[in-house]
Parts: C-alpha cells; sequence; structure tokens
C-alpha cells in the first residue's frame, strides 16, 4: 500500500489525531492537505497555542483543546495518539472498547515504509546508536532516512523511499507501546528503571521495550547487550536471528570487546575491526553503542568503513558535546542524559573531576546509584529543578560522601548554576552539564535545555582555550 492509498483509506472514517507536536504536525498537515475531516486534540488552550489554532481551524481542522481534549473519543474510527499518550489512557481504552483503532504516526509508517527499516530502542544510548548507524550506512554508500525519536517523523517522507534505501528509526517506549512493528533490524542497547512517571509499572516499561522484536521472524535480526540482564533474556525470547555485543564476554555470534580490541564474532570465528582507544567518542558507554552499530550493519558495511567512522564521527548534539573552553575551563553539554544510568555513563567517560550541574523532572526513579557515583566522581555539584533535593538526599547517603571535598549547590535555575558554576571555577576544570532527568521541569526538551546551556557559556566573556 502506498502511502496515497492509506489516506484515501481514511476518507470515510472519523479521524482524530492527539497532540500538535514534532511527531504529528506533519501528518496533520498531509490529513488537511488531502481534504480529510480530522479533529485535532491537544491538551494546550487556544491561548497556548497561539496562531497554530487558528491555522488549523482555517484550514478545515476541527479543535478540541483544553482541560477535555480527550473527551468523546469514542465517537471516532481512527486515533493517532501523541507518543506521551499510552494506550492504557482510559479514554483511549473506552474508545477502543467502541470499536476505535488506536495507532500513531510511527505504526503507520512501519505499514507502509518501502524499503528496510533499522529500529532502535534502550533506556540509554539509543540516540547516540542510530546516529552512528546512520553515519557507517552513508559511509557504506546507502542512502539513509534518520528519524523517530531523533530528528523529524519520517511518513510523510515515504514518497521519497526507495527500496534500496535504509530508513534508521530511534524509537523510545511511549512510541512502542502497544504497536505492531516488524523492523528489519532491532537493537536494545539496554533496559534499566526509567519513564516510571508515565508506565503504570517497570513491568509496562520492559513490556514496552520487547515490542521492537516481538512481531519479527526467522528472517529478522535482534541485537542485544549480553551484558544487561533484561535484554539478555530478549535474545532468549526472540524468533528472530540474535546478535550480541558485550564488553565482558566472548560472544558466539555479534560483537565483543576483548583486551582493548574489538572484534565481530561470526560463529567463533573473529575478526579485529577496532581497539576501542581509537574510537574518537570518548566513554566505555560509546564503546557499547559502537559494537551495537556494528552488529547491526553487519554484511552491510566494510570493517574498513566502520574504522573510519570510528576514528572521525564527532557524535550528536547535546551528547558530551564540548561547547567551548574559557579562562581554562571546559563546558561540556549533556543535555541528552535524561536519566541517572545516562549520566553515571558521562562521568565515567570525564578525564577529570567535573562540577557537575544536574537534576530536571521527577520522573520517579531511583538516584541512590548515582548518588554514589556523583560522591567519587564529582568536584562540585550544583542542582536545579525539581529533583534537586532528591539528588542531593542520594549524595548525602552515599558512603563515599566527604562534605569538605565535595560542596553540594542549590540553584533556582539553569542560568544561575551556569553562571555560578563559572564563579568558582579555576583553570583545568570542566564544567559539565548532564542532569539525570527529563527536562520537561523547565523546557520542551532535552535540546532546548542543552541549546539553554550553549547560550549561556557563549554568552560568557574571556580568553578562548586557555
Amino acid at each position: 500500500m502506498t502511502l496515497q492509498e492509506y489516506v484515501d483509506s481514511l476518507r470515510s472514517k472519523r479521524v482524530a489525531v492527539i497532540g500538535i507536536g514534532v511527531s504529528n504536525t506533519p501528518l496533520i498537515d498531509l490529513l488537511l492537505d488531502n481534504g480529510l475531516p480530522v479533529t485535532v486534540c491537544d491538551m494546550r488552550g487556544e491561548d497556548a497555542l497561539s496562531d497554530e489554532a487558528e491555522i488549523l481551524s482555517t484550514r478545515g481542522a476541527e479543535l478540541q483543546l483544553g482541560e477535555g481534549y480527550l473527551d468523546g473519543l469514542e465517537g471516532f474510527d481512527v486515533i493517532f495518539r501523541t507518543p506521551g499518550l499510552l494506550p492504557t489512557d482510559p479514554a483511549l481504552v473506552r474508545a477502543r472498547e467502541h470499536g476505535a483503532v488506536i495507532t500513531s504516526e510511527m505504526e503507520a509508517f512501519f505499514r507502509l515504509c518501502p524499503c528496510r527499516t533499522i529500529g532502535i530502542t534502550g533506556s540509554d544510548g539509543k540516540t547516540t546508536t542510530s546516529s552512528i548507524i546512520a553515519e557507517l550506512l552513508k559511509a557504506g554508500g546507502k542512502r539513509v532516512h534518520l528519524g523517530g525519536n531523533i530528528g523529524k517523523p519520517l511518513l510523510c517522507e515515504i514518497p521519497d523511499m526507495q527500496p534500496d534505501d535504509v530508513a534508521v528509526l530511534e524509537l523510545s517506549s511511549f512510541q512502542l507501546h502497544s504497536i505492531d512493528i516488524r523492523p528489519d533490524v532491532a537493537v536494545v542497547t539496554n533496559v534499566s528503571p526509567n519513564h516510571l512517571d508515565k508506565h503504570p509499572s517497570y513491568d509496562d516499561y520492559i513490556d514496552a521495550k520487547r515490542r521492537i522484536f516481538l512481531n519479527q521472524g526467522e528472517d529478522g535480526v535482534l541485537v542485544v547487550n549480553r551484558d544487561n540482564g533484561i535484554t539478555a533474556r530478549f535474545g532468549e525470547e526472540a524468533r528472530s536471528r540474535v546478535l550480541q555485543f558485550s564488553h565482558r564476554e566472548t560472544v558466539k555470534n555479534g560483537v565483543f570487546c576483548r583486551d582493548g580490541m574489538i572484534y565481530y564474532s561470526h560463529g567463533w570465528e573473529v575478526e579485529p575491526i577496532i581497539p576501542e582507544t581509537e574510537i574518537l567518542l570518548p566513554g566505555e558507554h560509546n564503546v557499547e553503542n559502537y559494537m551495537a552499530a556494528f552488529c547491526a550493519v553487519d554484511a552491510l558495511v566494510s570493517p574498513e568503513m566502520c574504522r573510519a567512522v570510528a576514528r572521525s564521527y564527532g557524535g550528536v548534539r547535546h551528547r558530551l558535546e564540548l561547547i567551548r573552553k574559557i579562562d581554562g575551563v571546559t563546558y561540556i553539554n549533556d543535555s541528552i542524559a535524561t536519566s541517572p544510568t545516562r549520566t553515571i555513563a558521562g562521568l565515567r567517560a570525564m578525564r577529570t573531576k567535573p562540577v557537575l550541574i544536574a537534576g530536571g523532572h521527577d520522573k520517579h526513579v531511583s538516584f541512590d546509584r548515582l548518588g554514589d557515583e556523583i560522591a567519587e566522581r564529582v568536584k562540585a555539584l550544583y542542582l536545579t529543578g525539581d529533583t534537586a533535593s532528591q539528588i542531593a538526599e542520594a549524595v548525602r547517603r552515599s558512603v563515599f560522601f566527604d562534605a569538605s571535598r565535595l560542596p553540594i549547590y542549590m540553584a533556582p535555575d539553569l542560568n544561575t548554576a551556569v553562571c555560578e558554576a563559572r564563579e568558582r571555577a579555576v583553570p583545568g576544570d570542566v564544567v559539565l552539564l548532564s542532569p539525570a532527568c527529563s527536562s520537561f521541569d523547565r523546557f520542551k526538551n532535552f535540546a532546548e535545555r542543552g541549546d539553554t546551556f550553549r547560550k549561556i557559556v557563549m554568552g560568557f566573556d574571556g580568553n578562548e582555550n586557555q
């Protein structure tokens, strides 16, 4: 089925789209451009949406905004949900019971995509791994479409896709929840507690991640982290061909690291790829990200091309991104670190104890392990956002905490934290923004938070590269 045929199949149906956001705006435009009557639902009111609401209304959309934006969904035939609204929401459950099909832009994309698909999920590392896979495929001569939870939605790009192209999609647990997809290659970087403010339970979160491979057949490939207990079990459950990656063990099929060298393994026949010290991106977690990516492009990209990319690719914006070095102090943006485990990985990648800026939206995850890592690896700590006091308490509880060696400062906002960190920093210091939390308490997303950090730092006067 083509994209146009899919749109035409909706003409006789009552269609609702929930959420006027990044993932659904191109979908709304597509439906309206084709003259379909669409009801657009959003929790924001007309004042918050401003001109956007007026434009949609002028183009023929019926708007259902504000507090009652989910009312009356039982009357629709097809409902495209926003990723942040799980299918377990009572309003969507009622709609399904009345015969509505609950779907999403992502589910429709997988149904219609004409080319090979590689889906990547995980609690940490999925953005970097997705970007590395895209870079590897480009180096191997493939035409690549990178989207999903990273970049742009790809549904409306389908007419431009050719059978020999590859679509690389980062997939969040929200996007995966309850959908029916079958990627040619599925990658799970790791699974640890995350987004428990949205998922009703940790098991529900794990089940959402499982959806990435659940419908694969024997012709599919599943890439899993051998060193993570949950993803290792995924490999045991899968019907597809399983490739493992490991930083601790030799694996039979996949990629592993031993004595500092990364190897391909095909039935125990091993081929060296690259020494881990030659990977440009710093940190053990990025070695793991590369191993996952090498598995995903096995047989598509040569080891020579893999080496070339690993030695030259500078990584993802907002992921251990060097902003500038001024007055001898280095400023690094790791705003994409929206979980404790991601911040721990960033701290372990540092060659010196950083001045850490952390805190943000409360996702109801434990900070105990992060507290130990901060107590051991951080020179000074600046905390802001909703979780500031929770992180501070976790650090102070740590058996490694020494108040005389690790000062903790509470800041009302990011600007204050960055400016005070600059005042106290001395030449040789690293100021690291790595929040360990999502950004929704103060910002639209982690990118806006990282851009704000960059703007503050770029506004400093001083001597560059000193």
